[in-house]
């Protein structure tokens, strides 16, 4: 048998009543976690998940907890059915997701962290107002140079902010830039550009002023080095400590998200089933892109949650 990884999403996956079937399925999710979260937050984020409105979901202060909630939940339940990971990886925000998985971090100091994290980067995004983009059909190196383009036409940033497969690039900046980028990519004949419901720049410069008080609150939390090998999103980099693991989630600010070369790395480690673990379904198809013919799966309701469990155990019967 081959190797199981778990994948947790970041923003984007997000949607309206995401985590509800497996709260449904599974009762007991709501006192050890649900409603935790709310106490902890001291917001009804439980309700917002359930019913709504989208528009409050996509605040990035509501959204980052959320994702990160309905990935714990997840978790717990994959767990309770015996099915552990043998490597972890997390995109974006997803890595919070991942270092919880691999006992670094408490979900509890997680989901204090990313509503921080959130409030954080909508700060940016009231001073400078940015956006994302993803670019398919182009490669990373034409997408770079249109990148130099648009900001030296328009005097404002745009960069690279994710590498998310062979063909799909992600791009991040203030609203000037990316939309001339925009434009030359079309020009350049990319098969399809969507603009993404973020809600601001991550992964881009203008983050910067934000790391400082982002890093003196990770310093006030705990951090274990990692029972399971958790690959970074910059790069793929194995977190080999709760120190790295502290340094990378404050490098992810500014940082591009790798997350082509995370998979790669991972395969090549010997990773051949990807789960993943929350709301969405994007991130496994990434991951199938990436390395045709590994197994994925996804965890975003119960009956897919089911057919992962079916599968592990199942390559663990023919060992």
């Amino acid at each position: 048998m081959g190797r199981t990884a778990f994948v947790f999403p970041g923003q984007g996956s997000q949607r309206v009543g995401m985590g509800i079937d497996l709260l449904s399925e599974w009762p007991r999710l709501k006192d050890t976690y649900y409603d935790r979260a709310d106490d902890i937050l001291g917001f009804p984020l439980t309700e917002l998940c359930r019913q709504g409105p989208a528009a409050a979901l996509r605040e990035m202060p509501v959204t980052q907890p959320a994702v990160v909630l309905t990935s714990v939940a997840a978790l717990d339940v994959l767990r309770g059915h015996g099915v552990t990971p043998d490597a972890v990886a997390g995109h974006s925000l997803g890595e919070f997701s991942a270092l919880i998985c691999a006992g670094v971090l408490e979900w509890t100091d997680a989901l204090r962290l990313v509503r921080l994290r959130g409030e954080l980067m909508t700060s940016v995004t009231e001073q400078v107002p940015g956006k994302m983009a993803a670019v398919v059909g182009l490669t990373l190196a034409q997408v770079v140079e249109l990148c130099g383009r648009a900001a030296a036409e328009t005097g404002e940033i745009v960069e690279i902010a994710n590498h998310n497969d062979f063909t799909q690039v992600v791009i991040s900046g203030q609203i000037a830039a990316v939309d001339r980028l925009l434009k030359l990519v079309d020009e350049a004949g990319a098969d399809r550009v969507v603009v993404l419901e973020i809600g601001g720049p991550a992964h881009c410069s203008l983050m910067g002023g934000i790391a400082e008080e982002f890093a003196a609150a990770l310093d006030e939390v705990e951090f274990r080095d990692p029972l399971t090998p958790v690959y970074s999103g910059s790069g793929g980099a194995l977190v080999t400590s709760g120190r790295l693991a502290r340094e990378f989630l404050v490098r992810q600010l500014t940082g591009q998200v790798l997350w082509t070369d995370v998979v790669q790395r991972m395969t090549a480690d010997g990773v051949d089933r990807f789960i993943e673990v929350g709301p969405g379904k994007v991130l496994g198809g990434l991951c199938g892109r990436i390395r045709p013919g590994v197994s994925v799966h996804r965890t975003n309701e119960v009956r897919q949650l089911k057919l992962a469990v079916e599968a592990v155990g199942l390559a663990k019967e023919t060992v």
